[in-house]
């Protein structure tokens, strides 16, 4: 037996069930480079609130006393609304499992109907966390009497209506400015999500996977998007629940 063939056998036998994952391609591979990334910037984001929440403990609002509007409802309703746009969210990351799904079998009408749906899901999502953020910014009609620094620089008592990065009628600065930066950077990956499933949606409408001979680019879109949703459960759970 040749020097060469002896060393082929070993490599044959690396990988010995299913498909091998040495097979991946480069597109894929880098949206999973691209997403440990991300992970790392909202896992520090999360980490920074946590430390400012014990740290200003004793300032910290309670959430439910914050997020409890629901539209057109009139009435104390602690964190309903946001549990609804999670539970959406968690629906379009089912839709995307089919889409790809359907993308597996080359079935262009499946693709189109699922990826459809999940685009629709994104933009209720973000619909409802512009709600969300007006309801924020106005605050409660009698507000609350707070010390604030003018323009002078003199510490002056004004009556403070909902939050910016400077005020804020629920508690400490650093809530909102967390609530604003936190929500809205994820908010932003929302609506990159799905511009880039809308696009899918236009490529495979037009048959440009058919005539590629597979749907490969609805699985990375489809990996972004679970990831999206994913990053969301850990915001809702930290910011909103603990």
């Amino acid at each position: 037996m040749s020097q060469s063939a002896s060393l082929e056998m070993p490599v044959k036998k690396l990988w010995g069930g299913g498909t091998s994952p040495f097979g991946t391609s480069y597109g894929k591979l880098m949206m999973w480079f691209f997403l440990i990334s991300d992970a790392f910037t909202f896992s520090s984001l999360l980490i920074s609130l946590g430390y400012a929440r014990y740290v200003h403990a004793d300032a910290w609002p309670v959430v439910e006393n914050v997020f409890y509007h629901f539209p057109f409802v009139h009435g104390h309703l602690p964190l309903l609304y946001v549990g609804l746009m999670t539970f959406i969210l968690i629906i379009s990351s089912v839709t995307m499992v089919l889409a790809v799904d359907a993308g597996h079998t080359n079935n262009k009408k499946g693709v189109l109907f699922w990826l459809g749906l999940t685009v629709i899901g994104g933009l209720v999502f973000l619909s409802s966390q512009a709600w969300e953020w007006y309801t924020f910014i106005v605050g409660n009609p009698e507000g609350k009497l707070m010390q604030i620094v003018n323009a002078e620089g003199q510490t002056v008592m004004a009556t403070v209506h909902g939050a910016n990065l400077q005020y804020n009628e629920y508690g400490h600065t650093l809530f909102a400015n967390f609530f604003f930066f936190i929500t809205g950077f994820h908010g932003f990956h929302v609506f990159t999500g799905v511009l880039l499933n809308a696009i899918v949606w236009i490529q495979a409408y037009n048959g440009v996977f058919e005539r590629r001979g597979h749907y490969e680019m609805v699985e990375k879109v489809g990996l972004y998007w679970h990831f999206v949703d994913l990053v969301w459960v850990f915001v809702f759970t930290f910011f909103y629940l603990l």
